[in-house]
């Protein structure tokens, strides 16, 4: 079964699975200053933020409400921090929606657990239709956000929810999923992926599943970063070089992931980033100088049990933090590929490795006894 396998992936299909899709549409980018130039940096932010909005890589939103026995996003939902009114006073988007679990939960437990999230998150989009929508491609974001929706994408989940099985992780993407953690399985642990763990990772490439890296071992990251055709998201991570958090990048990690065209979607906690916005700022600013541009976004990892910066207390804040970048001299492009452009590529490069892999590879029928022994 492993020569099978291997026969799927010679090096003549990796070289032609290295063509690019086509370039973001100009329309994407600002030509000129949005807004009045001469007005004060939070009514810049704004300005800039209503034509380019957030696409918040990490809601907790999911697993909070599993504790309220009656709640209402459209009007407005005390008891956690986001909110149909909040996203959007905050320019929200497009939210990428947490479907994680509690430490401790594998197998059946794990899948089981998953599967009643992700029903979850369908059934409060669609009892919240005239502020959320479901999203499953970087088109839809963009239908949802022109009809004055909250584009909601189904992801991250943990590897756990998949176990060792290629088939669980089809299902799972049949029904929405769009990015999986690499981490909490024995195929993708400290010593880093193993062969199977490489064979999930090209069926993910396959779907158009996004991998997430935050959390995972440094082994796990420059594997998968080597082994990926499609770019690869942090969705909770920041610089370590200023906070000594252990899901924060090292910088030769974060030049390596801004090489491979990923994302780094910097946290807005107080754990991870700082006290206050301009902590955040700060590693906003220190990634985008080592991973480059292309390579940053953000992630408010609201209703996560985390404590938030100063200014940045809920989905609502995102017009504090672009003033602040204003006032540092970021651009109206800057931004914008900060806030929404950035995450656009990811999503669309994502369905073209899709599109061309599915066109030379069948689903794979590996199983982790025959890779790993």
């Amino acid at each position: 079964m492993a020569d099978l396998q291997d026969d799927l992936h010679t090096t003549a299909e990796a070289d032609e699975l290295d063509d690019l899709p086509e370039p973001l549409p100009a329309d994407l980018f600002p030509t000129a200053p949005v807004g009045d130039p001469d007005a004060s940096p939070l009514e810049r932010a704004r300005a800039i933020l209503a034509a380019y909005p957030v696409a918040d890589g990490y809601s907790g939103l999911p697993w909070a409400l599993r504790h309220l026995r009656w709640f209402d996003l459209e009007l407005g939902e005390s008891a956690v921090d986001t909110d149909v009114p909040r996203l959007r006073e905050g320019h929200v988007g497009a939210l990428l929606s947490s479907l994680h679990l509690p430490e401790g939960l594998a197998g059946d437990q794990a899948v089981g657990a998953t599967l009643e999230q992700l029903d979850l998150v369908k059934t409060v989009v669609r009892t919240h239709p005239e502020g959320l929508r479901l999203a499953y491609s970087a088109g839809q974001t963009i239908d949802a956000r022109n009809c004055g929706r909250v584009a909601v994408l189904l992801g991250p989940a943990g590897a756990a929810a998949v176990g060792d099985s290629l088939g669980i992780l089809r299902s799972l993407h049949a029904l929405g999923l769009r990015v999986l953690t690499l981490s909490g399985v024995s195929w993708a642990s400290e010593a880093g992926l193993t062969r199977f763990g490489e064979e999930v990772l090209r069926e993910m490439n396959r779907l158009g599943v996004l991998a997430d890296l935050s959390g995972t071992s440094e082994e796990t990251i420059r594997r998968t970063l080597a082994v990926s055709k499609a770019p690869v998201l942090c969705t909770r991570s920041a610089a370590r070089a200023l906070r000594p958090h252990p899901a924060n990048l090292p910088d030769d990690l974060l030049a390596e992931l801004g090489a491979a065209k990923g994302l780094c979607m910097v946290p807005l906690t107080a754990e991870q980033t700082g006290a206050t916005v301009r902590d955040v700022a700060d590693h906003l600013d220190h990634v985008r100088a080592v991973a480059g541009p292309e390579s940053v976004g953000l992630s408010g990892t609201y209703d996560a049990g985390t404590a938030h910066p100063q200014e940045l207390g809920d989905a609502s804040c995102y017009p504090n933090l672009v003033a602040e970048l204003l006032h540092r001299g970021w651009t109206d492009i800057d931004v914008a590929q900060l806030t929404w452009v950035n995450v656009q590529r990811v999503l669309r490069e994502a369905d073209f490795t899709a599109r061309a892999a599915q066109q030379r590879r069948e689903p794979s029928t590996a199983k982790i006894a025959d890779l790993d022994g």
